[in-house]
């Protein structure tokens, strides 16, 4: 896997979507092949990037102090899903944060764990989705694209990556990009895949390693 992929369509997705497009990360950090794997999924409609993460099994747990749909840091210490958009230059990037439950957090970077002066900060707009079953789960937050646009230069010549720490309190570590790090490591810019949009009606990588 060289690139991630960005799906574009003129609707919002669904849950359904994720198993239908969702692009599986089966190993762990170590190399180890996980059951169940977890999916991820990008989706563009007109005004918005959708970031999609959903597993079948266990039921995840969410950090306990968090209230579903709201801002809340610490996420990580508790399951998560993340992802990381950098500028073209890569010198700039978010971390998002996106609990199961529909917590979510976000920061701005201008070096690797070194945040920009006034963040962490909340980014206006963002709406987030949550769905649980006995044997499955799935949550969705919408960031503005435009938003995106000013603070990161959001298009075709971004990179992301997309991460997860699932199994709290004994937790695993996954990504989407191969980080180098020996140790869990996720704020790695240069290491980030770069995007490629596509549509519905084309083809584009469904498993990472």
């Amino acid at each position: 896997m060289n690139r991630i992929a960005l799906i574009h369509a003129d609707r919002c997705p669904d849950f359904d979507d994720l198993d239908d497009f969702g692009l599986s990360i089966s190993r762990d950090w170590a190399g180890n092949e996980i059951p169940s794997p977890p999916k991820i999924l990008f989706w563009l409609d007109q005004k918005k990037l959708h970031f999609i993460a959903g597993r079948r099994g266990d039921p995840p747990q969410s950090h306990p102090e968090s209230r579903p749909h709201c801002y809340q840091a610490d996420l990580w210490r508790y399951d998560v899903a993340e992802f990381f958009l950098s500028t073209p230059d890569r010198e700039t990037y978010l971390e998002f944060n996106l609990a199961p439950n529909g917590a979510w957090w976000s920061c701005a970077f201008g070096a690797p764990r070194q945040p920009l002066p006034g963040e962490p900060s909340i980014i206006p707009e963002v709406t987030t989705r949550a769905f649980h079953s006995d044997r499955y789960w799935a949550v969705v937050a919408s960031i503005p694209i435009d938003w995106m646009e000013e603070h990161y230069q959001f298009g075709p010549e971004s990179s992301l990556n997309a991460t997860l720490i699932l199994n709290s309190p004994r937790q695993i570590f996954l990504t989407a990009a191969p980080l180098s790090s020996s140790e869990p490591d996720f704020h790695r810019p240069h290491e980030f895949l770069p995007v490629e949009f596509t549509s519905l009606s084309r083809d584009f990588p469904k498993a990472a390693r």
